[in-house]
């Protein structure tokens, strides 16, 4: 009952300040149920003066950011699915940011000590005062004694209880979750438990540093020789569940343009750095940096980027990076029949569609993009436009192309803020145009053919073997049609043990079913 109480009360709390920032004004009741519909009349008469300014989307954030961290996670996450909460709600959303107060440096020191059994002293030359605070962790410089010297590290700490509380705040969502679901189509269309269930997995994720580390590792790895963008350097030996500890990076955050101005940094290259880099690790690498913004990038003394907080990745496999890179292609080609072919191949619109329909809807997207001044061009806005057509053809949403998608938005967004004429087109094309003649070119399908024939030839040195175990299998299946199979001594014996313990289960129960009958009747 307690637990109830508890979910009621946090429930409620939440509603109240949704309803005080206006979120529930622009819902229309005739979707709703009647109960709720007097609910949701109700919620509206508690909303502030003035709450209506920005709209809806305005007030999500705003409502976000009051709840608390679990909620301002929930508005992250959503800003990657538009598919879910549309794509207006989706790009507010991607304001949120994650800021919080620290908890202090001795609750930090407890947390690293527990962690790796030592006291502090014997872990770090020295260890500072928070410097950044989140929902999760917050982060702490430190000196470290390597065999090549004495150098600065930054040392990231999970927040004390942090578990506990988002796993309340997720038995929250889910009871919401749940209740939507049952009540509301429109919900069940959505999934919304399945969203649930995708918060409460990249929570998980999040909140167990070995995972982040091995990403930062991977991405560092991937970028090695990349002349525009690195990642910090993990120290293994100072990570842990808990705790995280990276290269201390000597730079600027691009949330501070007048500081990377001040050091002499050329804005419009760093734009372009920006776009490239993350087109390069979608389509390369297919591992990218899925929260490119400009809190989570610096720009190092030498001009280069450095992407920090892997938390959040995303994951693209070959036909994905296929379908990405001859997507752009033709759409910085005009080439729209090859655009809609790529679909049909893909196995994303169905071959129920026509190919040339589908490619004259193509054009229409296209056409316009050509048409307009450079500044006005938006990659981001050509997927986001792809999948409101896709949906006409009945192509199912893509969990890891709508993430691209709003991965694409953010670094777009970052790239403009650098340089606000920044040509789309142009800088993408190097990008797209190299890695299609790697992948799908001549040189690469002589690749390919030479890979296929490897695998014929390792599977005609097996083929014997298969047609002999083939033969062996007809035979033992034809005798066993004929004469009945045959067990051995051992497998009976097993069978009869299986058979005695079931009988002894089934008297137990038997007996202890007629006790209670007896106790009944009494």
């Amino acid at each position: 009952m307690l637990i109830g109480f508890g979910h009621f009360f946090r429930l409620a709390r939440a509603g109240f300040i949704l309803a005080r920032e206006g979120v529930f004004k622009s819902v229309d009741p005739a979707i709703l149920p009647v109960p709720a519909q007097f609910l949701l009349r109700f919620g509206n008469l508690l909303a502030k003066p003035g709450s209506s300014a920005g709209g809806a989307p305005q007030a999500l954030v705003r409502a976000f950011a009051q709840i608390g961290p679990s909620y301002v996670k929930l508005g992250q996450f959503l800003a990657t699915r538009p598919d879910v909460v549309g794509g207006e709600i989706a790009d507010a959303l991607t304001a949120l940011q994650d800021r919080m107060e620290p908890f202090g440096r001795k609750a930090a020191v407890e947390i690293i000590e527990k962690a790796f059994g030592k006291p502090i002293d014997e872990i770090f030359l020295s260890f500072g005062e928070p410097v950044a605070a989140a929902s999760i962790a917050q982060v702490h410089p430190a000196r470290v004694a390597y065999a090549e010297g004495e150098r600065k590290v930054a040392v990231k700490v999970l927040r004390p209880d942090v578990e506990r509380q988002f796993r309340r705040d997720l038995a929250d969502m889910y009871i919401l979750a749940h209740a939507a679901e049952r009540f509301s189509a429109e919900a069940r269309r959505l999934r919304v438990i399945q969203v649930v269930d995708t918060l409460a997995r990249s929570v998980k994720l999040e909140t167990d540093f070995r995972l982040e580390a091995a990403a930062a590792s991977e991405f560092r790895d991937n970028v090695a020789d990349d002349p525009d963008i690195r990642a910090p350097g993990v120290d293994w030996d100072r990570t842990t569940r808990e705790v995280l500890t990276l290269e201390w990076i000597d730079g600027a955050p691009l949330s501070d343009i007048a500081r990377v101005a001040a050091m002499s940094h050329d804005l419009k290259d760093l734009g372009r750095k920006v776009l490239q880099s993350f087109l390069r690790t979608a389509m390369r690498d297919g591992f990218f940096h899925a929260d490119m913004h400009q809190g989570n990038l610096f720009v190092d003394r030498k001009g280069r980027l450095v992407a920090i907080d892997f938390g959040i990745m995303g994951r693209l496999g070959f036909k994905e990076r296929r379908f990405l890179a001859e997507i752009l292609f033709g759409f910085i080609t005009r080439d729209y029949k090859r655009v809609a072919e790529v679909h049909f191949e893909a196995g994303y619109v169905p071959p129920i569609h026509s190919v040339e329909e589908f490619s004259q809807a193509l054009r229409a997207i296209g056409e316009p993009l050509h048409t307009a001044n450079a500044q006005d061009i938006s990659m981001a806005r050509l997927l986001t436009l792809l999948f409101e057509v896709t949906a006409l053809f009945d192509m199912r949403t893509r969990t890891e192309l709508v993430l691209l998608q709003k991965t694409m938005v953010v670094a777009e967004g970052v790239a403009r803020s650098l340089d606000p004429s920044l040509n789309i087109w142009r800088t993408s094309d190097p990008v797209v145009r190299s890695w299609i003649e790697d992948n799908l070119g001549p040189k690469a399908k002589l690749e390919d053919a030479g890979r296929a024939a490897i695998e014929v030839a390792k599977f005609t040195t097996r083929l014997p073997k298969l047609l002999n175990d083939a033969e062996a299998a007809v035979e033992m299946l034809a005798s066993a049609g004929t004469k009945g199979l045959r067990l051995s001594e051992d497998s009976l014996e097993g069978l009869a043990r299986a058979r005695r313990r079931a009988d002894r289960w089934f008297m137990l129960a038997v007996v202890l079913a007629a006790l209670l009958a007896i106790h009944w009747m009494r």
